[in-house]
């Protein structure tokens, strides 16, 4: 199964341009959607008049170079491994998840737009693409069921749905149905495959369909913050925040009786 390559099946039923014409739809969604989000919340007049202020009150003036170097550090350490979730099983569900949704994605994308024409995909894009939404499964539902906040600090049933778990539950659903529609097509359970694929296609379109309305836009803001952040750090205008105290820190034997979960 894992070097099957269900959108070259897809394509002797669908046409060709009609799947790929899916696929432009659902980043042209993401891009409206995102740039509707940004309106609304008005979060690009915020970092730019954050930046503005932080420039007036910065303490040295950095150069091209280590602005540089900031960014790439910023990338490679706090986004590409999500550090600021600490050493733990939320930050290991969080990379597990983000990693396996790109591989994804991209292995998608590439399937569809380049050998769905006819010509064999080539072994190790079909088993990115399955791997892909394996590990997206495996962080995504042990985040889902035992590592949400308002779940395991709360004291939430794992049932309850706001409208900030729309990502991830789409997210979920569309990994969880074009797995099971890939292996449903590759052994001929012909029922159960149209089936996999009209559920693969819904969850498709409210994930990228739904960005206004879940996290998915969060996902282009994080980056952004965290580059601020360090850049401040590094000038020394720490966001007009007051530097770290030399004290030590005291926090009482209470501290010892629960383990911190680093949310």
């Amino acid at each position: 199964m894992f070097t099957h390559n269900p959108f070259a099946e897809l394509a002797l039923v669908v046409p060709s341009i009609s799947i790929k014409f899916f696929v432009i739809i659902m980043m042209s969604l993401v891009i409206l959607s995102t740039a509707l989000d940004m309106i609304h919340k008005k979060n690009v007049i915020y970092f730019f008049r954050n930046a503005k202020k932080a420039k007036k009150s910065a303490k040295k003036e950095l150069s091209t170079v280590k602005k540089t170097a900031v960014v790439l550090k910023t990338v490679a350490h706090d986004i590409a491994t999500t550090s600021e979730l600490g050493m733990g099983k939320r930050r290991l569900a969080h990379v597990l998840g983000m990693y396996g949704t790109i591989l994804f994605w991209v292995a998608s994308v590439a399937l569809i737009f380049k050998y769905t024409d006819g010509s064999t995909a080539p072994s190790y894009l079909t088993i990115i693409w399955h791997v892909g939404a394996i590990l997206t499964c495996l962080g995504g539902y042990w985040f889902w069921f035992f590592l949400r906040v308002d779940v395991s600090a709360e004291a939430n049933p794992w049932y309850r749905i706001i409208t900030a778990d729309l990502f991830v539950l789409a997210l979920l659903a569309c990994s969880t149905f074009g797995l099971a529609w890939s292996y449903a097509q590759f052994n001929d359970i012909v029922g159960l495959s149209y089936l996999f694929l009209i559920l693969f296609i819904i969850s498709n379109l409210v994930l990228f369909g739904g960005v206004y309305w879940s996290k998915f836009a969060h996902m282009f803001y994080k980056p952004g913050a965290a580059i601020q952040k360090n850049l401040a750090e590094a000038d020394g205008s720490r966001d007009n925040l007051p530097p770290p105290a030399d004290a030590p820190e005291r926090f009482g034997l209470g501290i010892k009786r629960e383990q911190p979960k680093h949310y």
